[in-house]
């Protein structure tokens, strides 16, 4: 299913004509860098194993250099745009550089976070170069959304790629870190420098790959329980977990009970727990009393 033009990708004169033509200027607001290099983006793929029966979601294509390489490998991409001149822009750029699979191409002018449907058949795959400043929620969001999501591979800023394939005990284990676990295996893919990119951002960039769990996190809670819990342990991480969760469970002492069932140690701190240590947490969060009547 291979393109047979040479040069059907974009390269870095491909990706700043294109720009001058559109009038566009990679902005800081919306965490706006454009891979420039097309072995970077074949590497991707590869690294995200993207099969020929795959359908890919992209999140922020910008001007298409990973969106051309994901249709070389995948049945059909769908690509989600909110910027709408970049929008407006990236089926023709398809269109002119790889005709023969443009059919195999749809687009979504959209905020990733308000998408709740795609168009086409469900998505296997999420293969994306997240915006920096988003990039977690973005991914969150996506994973929730769609279940049909069984491999994701996204470029992240570095520190980002760390804290979400971080295990526990690790210093930057935190919210990220057992929010993707809920859904995924979760870890570091590989490294992507700054030359790459247009502009050059200020940090490097890292490869996260999350495969979706065969058989989900076994608990009675559900995940937004569980989430509660968890942003309630990382609030204040420093704090024992019979403090951090005084107030999701009402009291100190009704948060060492809850604890205490779950078979975790009052004196234990968030950054040292599993995603199911926190789903047993959340299983035996006390009842609330009602007040009584004066």
């Amino acid at each position: 299913m291979s393109s047979t033009e040479p040069d059907a990708l974009l390269g870095p004169a491909d990706i700043r004509d294109l720009a001058a033509k559109l009038g566009v200027r990679p902005t800081k607001q919306r965490g706006q860098n454009f891979v420039i290099d097309a072995n970077t983006v074949r590497r991707i793929v590869r690294t995200a194993e993207v099969r020929p029966d795959d359908v890919v979601v992209e999140v922020g294509p910008g001007l298409g250099s990973l969106t051309l390489a994901l249709l070389e490998a995948a049945d059909r991409v769908v690509a989600v745009e909110i910027d709408d001149v970049l929008a407006g822009a990236l089926p023709a750029t398809v269109v002119a550089r790889m005709p023969e699979r443009a059919d195999r191409f749809a687009l979504v002018h959209s905020d990733a976070m308000l998408v709740r449907e795609l168009p086409g058949p469900p998505p296997t795959a999420l293969v994306a170069n997240l915006p920096y400043n988003v990039a977690v929620p973005v991914l969150l969001t996506m994973l929730e959304r769609f279940p049909s999501i069984e491999r994701t591979l996204v470029m992240v800023q570095a520190e980002v790629a760390d804290r979400l394939a971080a295990k526990p005990g690790n210093k930057v284990y935190g919210v990220p870190s057992v929010k993707a676990n809920w859904y995924a295996d979760v870890k570091r893919a590989g490294s992507i420098g700054r030359k790459v990119f247009w502009p050059a951002p200020n940090v490097d960039s890292g490869l996260v790959s999350l495969v979706r769990r065969a058989e989900p996190v076994r608990t009675s809670a559900s995940r937004t329980e569980v989430f509660a819990v968890v942003d309630a342990a990382f609030a204040q991480r420093r704090k024992t977990l019979r403090a951090a969760l005084a107030g999701w469970a009402g009291s100190a002492p009704a948060a060492e009970a809850a604890l205490v069932a779950a078979g975790v140690s009052p004196q234990a701190r968030g950054e040292a727990l599993t995603v199911e240590e926190f789903a047993a947490i959340a299983e035996n969060k006390p009842q609330s009393t009602p007040e009584p009547s004066a």
